[in-house]
């Protein structure tokens, strides 16, 4: 089937960075045929839309988001790092069953959806099983990973693993997942932290990763904690001691990044690593990262949400605009990180942080059909004087008009179409509930509760 996108804004993300004021794209199946100006044969086209005063551009990759940490939205919220880790979110994920994890990912995948995104990275969630037919069934992209830990104070009893446990069980998961779902879902390796993470456990990752040509996803240089552990332990920073190890290299995403020095920006450069840069998470509690020095040096930097209960907005174009605020404000520089070089973090080196910048990221002949139709026809985003800053500044996910994925609509005119959004909204809310008093996580009352008589 063959579809005409006519008259639309195209905004490419190539190498060249086109944008075509009144431009065509057309695609067949799962795939771009032709972009740009040139006139198409509208007879030839099964679908002909007239997308006049919208904009078409590639979907958003978000590399950095927790599926299985959805149903947490809120479970943690101004607390310290270890409160939220050790008393809400191990607890949480803990006790999670498959079936759990696959309603999380689903309500994770509606909101990506909505948001304009169509390619995600779990980092490290419980059941990739679970995972995997939740991304089958919402369409998107996914590349997916264990949580992997080998060590660590406070794991739960159930999380307790060894060496070769977990690298056993992700190697599993690669043969039964890996390229599944016509190649939409990729199994990586996954390694939590170096806080939980043995040098062997590092060494093999890498050797595996290496053999079965994956990516490895691990927390790196979160927080200032951490780098604290590892000089203390290792004697240097963490990125230092994994360059030591031989883990660097191109397959890595590193999230976070907020604690590197300069050194370790320029090994980042050297050693063709990637980062996920999560602003509005790492506003919370873990700083602010080196990103203009990152892009200055030439590091492959793209944009994440994480998961639910360290951001409560799991939205990329949020994600966008507080990215073209935060370096400018603690750098008291108004030029650094431009709207166009977020755009270009968001989709082509999101794309190339997940190893795929040959499918997608971009819309060229020959990439997948994964891209966005923005209306930008609201109170909000209206005038646009500079069409790209107001895609990074002034764009709402409400904004996004319809998602395309492979070449299938996922959501057309708001409306998601691969998943029943009020039946999702209500089996989320009951399994958030039943896991929270599973795992006996007690919340802070805010203010006082005033029970209605009806209710009692």
């Amino acid at each position: 089937m063959k579809t005409l996108l006519k008259n639309a804004m195209i905004v490419t993300m190539n190498k060249d960075g086109q944008v075509f004021t009144k431009g065509n794209l057309l695609f067949e199946e799962d795939r771009i045929l032709q972009v740009g100006n040139d006139p198409v044969e509208e007879r030839a086209c099964d679908q002909v839309l007239d997308l006049t005063g919208k904009l078409v551009m590639p979907g958003l990759v978000n590399t950095h988001v927790h599926t299985s940490q959805q149903l947490a939205r809120g479970l943690a919220d101004d607390v310290d790092l270890l409160t939220w880790l050790r008393d809400r979110i191990w607890p949480y994920e803990s006790h999670m069953t498959e079936e759990d994890s696959y309603i999380s990912t689903l309500f994770c995948a509606a909101e990506q959806i909505r948001a304009g995104v169509t390619a995600i990275a779990e980092p490290g969630g419980q059941f990739v099983s679970g995972m995997a037919r939740a991304i089958e069934k919402a369409g998107i992209r996914a590349e997916l990973a264990n949580s992997v830990m080998d060590c660590g104070e406070g794991l739960p009893q159930n999380w307790q693993r060894s060496t070769k446990e977990e690298l056993d069980r992700q190697v599993e998961d690669i043969k039964r997942f890996h390229g599944t779902a016509d190649g939409r879902i990729q199994v990586w390796f996954g390694v939590r932290t170096i806080f939980n993470a043995t040098d062997q456990l590092l060494q093999q990752t890498k050797e595996l990763a290496d053999k079965y040509k994956v990516g490895i996803h691990m927390h790196v240089a979160e927080a200032k904690a951490e780098v604290d552990y590892a000089k203390e332990r290792y004697g240097v920073q963490t990125v230092t001691h994994l360059r030591d190890l031989g883990f660097l290299g191109p397959n890595l995403l590193a999230a976070h990044t907020v604690w590197l020095t300069n050194e370790e920006v320029e090994m980042f450069r050297d050693y063709g690593v990637k980062s996920s840069h999560n602003p509005a998470s790492a506003m919370r509690v873990l700083g602010f990262a080196k990103v203009p020095r990152m892009l200055r040096e030439g590091v492959c930097v793209a944009i994440g949400t994480d998961g639910a209960p360290t951001n409560n907005r799991m939205d990329m174009v949020d994600e966008m605009w507080v990215t073209s605020l935060i370096h400018k404000g603690w750098r008291l520089d108004p030029t650094v990180v431009k709207a166009q070089e977020i755009l270009r973090m968001a989709t082509w080196n999101g794309a190339r942080a997940l190893l795929q910048e040959d499918q997608y990221g971009s819309l060229e002949p020959g990439k997948k059909a994964d891209l966005i139709i923005v209306n930008p026809d609201s109170v909000g985003m209206q005038p646009m004087h500079d069409p790209i800053a107001n895609l990074v500044t002034s764009m709402h996910s409400t904004n996004v008009e319809s998602t395309i994925c492979n070449g299938k609509w996922l959501m057309r005119e708001r409306k998601l179409l691969t998943l029943d959004e009020d039946a999702l909204i209500q089996e989320a809310k009951l399994r958030a509930q039943s896991i929270r008093s599973r795992a006996g996580i007690r919340m802070p009352e805010r203010f006082p509760m005033i029970t209605c008589p009806s209710d009692r």
